[in-house]
C-alpha cells in the first residue's frame, strides 16, 4: 500500500509539472489568428502568450516597422488605418533573462464591402468595330481613344454621334498601343510590353517626346486626377506619376472585401474616385485613390452580345463627359459605344 502510495504521488507530480509546462507553452500570438480578416479602420488587440511572466522588454512590430516597445506582458493595439489594405506581418521580440525569443504571425485588412450596381443604357452610338480599344477619354465634344495591337496601334479624334474619325496617327510597328489620358494640351499614351509612354500634341496628334516606366513594367491604363497621373500594370496596383516629367512617385495596391483586385485595365477619374475595367470580366470597379478599397461594382453583363469572342472582345474603354455627367463605355471590336446610368441594387 505504501509503495503505490507513493507511486500514486509520484505519477501526480509529474502530471502537475507537465500540466504546468503545457500552459506556460512557446511565446506565439494568441490574438488575432494567423491568417484572420480584418476589417479596414478596425483596432486590434495584439496579445500573446508568454512563457513567462517576467520579461524585460517586448518589442511589436507591423511589416518590419516598430509599433510600440512594452516592459510587460499586456496587449497592444493595432490601428488598421494607420498601415492600410492588404497582407500585414506582425512581429514581437521579447528580451527575458538576458535571452531573445520572437513570435511571428500575419492578417488581411479588406475594405467593407463594396456597393453593388447595375445598368441602364441611356444611349446608343456607332463605334468602329476595327479598333481594339485601349484607352478612352471625352472632351470638349470630342473623343479620343486608342487603339491596339502591333502593326496595326493608331491615336484617334472620334465624332461621338456619327463615330466617325476625325484625325489619327498610327504608330510604329513596334509599338502596342494601351491607356491613355489627356494632360492639358498634351495625349499620352502607353505601350504594352515596350517600357515607354508616348507623348503627343493634344490638337495636331504629333509625337513631342516619351518617358519610360519605373517599377510598373507594362503599361496597361492611365488617367488624370488634376496633379498626377494614375497608371496600372495588369495587377492589384495603382502608380502615381509625375505629371511633367512621368516618373512614379508612389502606389497603391486595390483591394476588395474578398482580397486583392488583380487585372486591372482602362482607366478613368470621375468625381475623385478611379474607374477600372477589370481585364476579362464585364465589371468596372470603383477605386478610391487614397486608400486602394474597392467602393463600388458595376456589373455590365449583358449590354453588349454582338458576335462576342471569348478573347480579344472584352469591355475595355471608360469616358467621362465632366460637364454634363455623361458615362460611356465600350470594348475592343465592339461596333458600339454606350452612354449608361448606374443603378445601384
Amino acid at each position: 500500500m505504501k509503495n503505490k502510495s507513493i507511486l500514486g504521488l509520484v505519477v501526480t507530480a509529474a502530471l502537475m509539472a507537465m500540466g504546468c509546462k503545457t500552459q506556460k507553452g512557446k511565446l506565439e500570438f494568441v490574438h488575432p489568428d494567423s491568417g484572420k480578416r480584418i476589417a479596414y479602420g478596425e483596432e486590434v488587440k495584439l496579445t500573446l502568450n508568454f512563457p513567462s511572466a517576467v520579461v524585460d522588454s517586448v518589442v511589436y512590430s507591423i511589416d518590419g516597422n516598430i509599433l510600440e516597445t512594452k516592459r510587460d506582458t499586456g496587449s497592444v493595439v493595432f490601428d488598421t488605418k494607420k498601415y492600410g489594405l492588404g497582407d500585414r506581418s506582425l512581429s514581437a521580440k521579447v528580451y527575458a533573462e538576458g535571452k531573445e525569443d520572437i513570435a511571428y504571425s500575419n492578417v488581411m485588412v479588406l475594405p467593407p464591402n463594396a456597393k453593388n450596381y447595375g445598368f441602364e443604357v441611356v444611349n446608343t452610338f456607332p463605334h468602329d468595330d476595327q479598333s481594339f480599344t485601349q484607352g478612352l477619354q471625352y472632351q470638349d465634344g470630342v473623343m479620343y481613344e486608342s487603339s491596339g495591337r502591333y502593326e496595326k496601334s493608331q491615336l484617334r479624334k472620334v465624332d461621338l454621334k456619327t463615330g466617325k474619325v476625325l484625325q489619327s496617327i498610327a504608330l510604329e510597328d513596334k509599338y502596342f498601343a494601351e491607356g491613355m489620358t489627356i494632360v492639358d494640351d498634351k495625349i499620352v499614351l502607353l505601350t504594352w510590353l515596350e517600357h515607354v509612354a508616348l507623348i503627343y500634341d493634344k490638337h495636331n496628334l504629333k509625337q513631342t517626346g516619351a518617358f519610360n516606366y519605373g517599377s510598373s513594367k507594362e503599361g496597361w491604363g492611365l488617367t488624370y486626377d488634376g496633379e498626377k497621373m494614375i497608371k496600372s500594370d495588369g495587377t492589384n496596383r495603382l502608380y502615381f506619376l509625375n505629371a511633367k516629367t512621368g516618373a512614379e512617385e508612389s502606389s497603391i495596391a486595390v483591394y476588395d472585401e474578398n482580397g486583392a483586385v488583380d487585372n486591372l485595365n482602362e482607366l478613368e477619374y470621375i468625381d475623385g474616385k478611379v474607374y477600372a475595367n477589370v481585364y476579362q470580366q464585364e465589371v468596372i470597379v470603383i477605386i478610391n485613390p487614397v486608400s486602394g478599397a474597392v467602393e463600388g461594382r458595376i456589373n455590365l453583363v449583358g449590354m453588349y452580345n454582338e458576335n462576342r469572342k471569348p478573347v480579344d472582345n472584352e469591355l475595355n474603354g471608360i469616358a467621362y463627359d465632366h460637364k454634363a455627367k455623361r458615362l460611356f463605355v465600350t470594348g475592343k471590336l465592339w461596333s458600339s459605344l454606350f452612354e449608361i446610368k448606374l443603378v445601384e441594387r
